[in-house]
């Protein structure tokens, strides 16, 4: 019934019609049984007016169904359609804190199986509506035929229903344990993807996988679904024989008890003989309405972003000529997970003006990469705000705001599209430019605005997300230990020449780095330490460096910092 009210508030007049076509087209199906009864059984004449009037029925009755079925079946698939678009759309629009709480398995089961289960549920909707009003308009029939008859009739078929529901009950149970154990699974797929180079050197770490996760979830799922099954099965043929049933016990009526003359008992058998497998249809359908539904609960239990249509904000230009950027007390706690306390980031008090160079160093899990989601929008802070210009972004900018920045994280996606600043396609002249200065226009191919092979090396990928980055013409590139993955010789590149062209040409850089020996090219060198933010004077800064050459057993050269600034 869900799915029904879902699909009724976003296409009310389509399924009214679609409805009711299946109701007229279960009435004419009895409409056709009364045919044969009243006219055709006790026909003596021969006229073949009678067959042309039946033959008639039939065709009304095949065009009206076929209609229904058809119309029932594309406004589910329009629905299913709209569901995929909008699912998708909500997670674009849901906050990364979220996703990152839902995990990346969750939510991919969610687009794969939930989707699925729903658009199942609209291929079976047609028989189960048919076979509803199949039933009701046969009961109809059956108590304009005799009361009495239709009296102990209701009577069996409320046994049958009633030891049916609990039979069904105990479906959606497996069903809803079901679709749990494959949110598993698909950590489980997840982990063997992702983990795969891991698994392939650590042949004791891929048995125990093997045999310890993915085989536990893999069995429990079995369990499951062989029991949804089970309980399926018995459900189905219950009800197979009970209508079976129904035939011997009108009969008994008849011809022991004598309740009713033997035509009555005729027609009775064979219009249960005719609802018979539209009702057991309808039965079979139920393990899909049921999934069905658990796939809507699972969806809302996601707690996703509402449904906007369009990105409005794309447009916005909220930034204007800033001049500066100031993060004014701002706290992040991460939430308590497993009974552990969570770690806080700040109070952190850091103003960016326009065009800087700024490298952040700090110890793993100091708070670099939290600071840098808070910086760029991604994290909304617990207490204190971000201000551009002294003004303190309101809910509203926070969309607008992201826009500022191009990034390149540590766990980056490589698109393979290039897109220029609104959207539209990079220019091919930038794109050339581009790929020479990061020496890459004889790795990669380009063919219109995508990139045709991105299957490179980590440090060569991440100079195509770079270049993905200057494409969009972001205020601010935040690059997450991007030159990590460099050789010796580009690493050099970059922090000598690519950094000052970037500076050049208006770009503000705020990078996480190790790279002790470049601190010269910064403007301004910050510190993570404990989730708290300090700034290095230049005295500490040449400090810093002299003592990271001497760890590596160099001798630092005679410059000063500044002389080399």
């Amino acid at each position: 019934m869900r799915l029904i009210r879902l699909v009724f508030s976003h296409n009310p007049g389509a399924l009214t019609f679609a409805l009711s076509l299946s109701i007229l087209s279960a009435l004419l199906s009895i409409g056709v049984v009364a045919f044969i009864n009243e006219r055709l059984v006790s026909a003596s004449d021969g006229s073949a007016g009678l067959l042309w009037q039946f033959a008639g029925l039939l065709v009304v009755l095949l065009v009206i169904a076929s209609y229904a079925q058809v119309a029932l079946t594309a406004l589910g698939h329009r629905f299913v359609y709209g569901l995929r678009r909008s699912l998708v759309k909500r997670v674009l629009d849901t906050g990364i804190e979220r996703l990152e709480e839902i995990g990346g398995a969750n939510i991919l089961a969610s687009l794969s199986s939930d989707i699925r289960n729903i658009t199942l549920a609209f291929v079976n909707l047609p028989q189960l509506v048919y076979g509803l009003g199949l039933s009701v308009a046969a009961f109809t029939y059956l108590a304009f035929l005799s009361l009495p008859l239709f009296a102990m009739t209701l009577l069996w078929m409320a046994v049958t229903v009633a030891v049916g529901w609990g039979l069904v009950n105990a479906l959606s149970r497996h069903l809803q344990q079901l679709r749990e154990s494959e949110d598993r699974i698909y950590q489980d797929y997840e982990a063997a993807i992702e983990g795969r180079k891991e698994l392939a050197l650590n042949r004791d770490r891929a048995r125990r996988y093997y045999e310890d996760e993915f085989d536990r979830s893999a069995e429990t799922y079995r369990q499951h679904v062989t029991l949804a099954d089970r309980y399926h099965s018995i459900a189905s043929n219950w009800a197979n024989i009970m209508v079976l049933g129904t035939i011997g016990l009108v009969f008994y009526l008849v011809n022991g008890l004598g309740w009713a003359a033997m035509p009555v008992a005729s027609t009775y058998a064979l219009t249960i003989l005719f609802m018979r497998t539209p009702l057991v249809s309808a039965v079979a359908s139920l393990p899909a309405m049921l999934s069905a539904r658990v796939s809507l609960d699972k969806l809302d239990s996601l707690a996703l972003a509402e449904y906007r249509p369009g990105f409005e904000d794309a447009a916005r230009d909220p930034t204007g000529e800033w001049q500066e950027l100031e993060m004014s007390g701002v706290q992040y706690r991460y939430p308590v997970q497993h009974g552990e306390p969570g770690f806080d980031v700040g109070p952190i008090d850091l103003t960016i003006r326009r065009g800087e160079i700024i490298f952040l160093v700090g110890g793993n899990g100091s708070g670099k990469s939290t600071l840098a989601r808070l910086l760029s929008g991604l994290y909304l802070p617990h207490h204190g705000n971000l201000k551009m210009d002294g003004r303190a972004l309101q809910p509203d900018d926070w969309s607008s705001y992201r826009r500022l920045f191009g990034s390149v994280f540590t766990d980056f996606f490589l698109f393979d599209q290039l897109i220029a600043e609104h959207g539209q396609d990079a220019d091919p002249a930038n794109v050339h430019y581009w790929l020479g200065r990061l020496r890459m226009e004889d790795k990669v191919r380009v063919a219109g605005s995508r990139l045709q092979d991105t299957r490179l090396s980590q440090g060569q990928r991440k100079r195509l997300a770079l270049l993905l980055a200057l494409l969009e013409k972001r205020d601010i590139l935040l690059l997450d230990e991007w030159a990590a993955d460099q050789d010796p010789v580009f690493r050099r590149l970059f922090y000598r020449d690519l950094l000052p062209q970037m500076k050049a040409r208006g770009k503000t850089i705020f990078a996480i780095t190790h790279d002790d020996r470049y601190f010269h090219q910064a403007d301004r060198l910050l510190k993570m330490e404990s989730g708290q933010l300090t700034e290095l004077s230049v005295e500490q800064r040449q400090q810093s460096r002299h003592d990271a050459m001497q760890m590596i057993g160099e001798t630092p050269v005679s410059e000063t910092f500044s002389d080399q600034a």
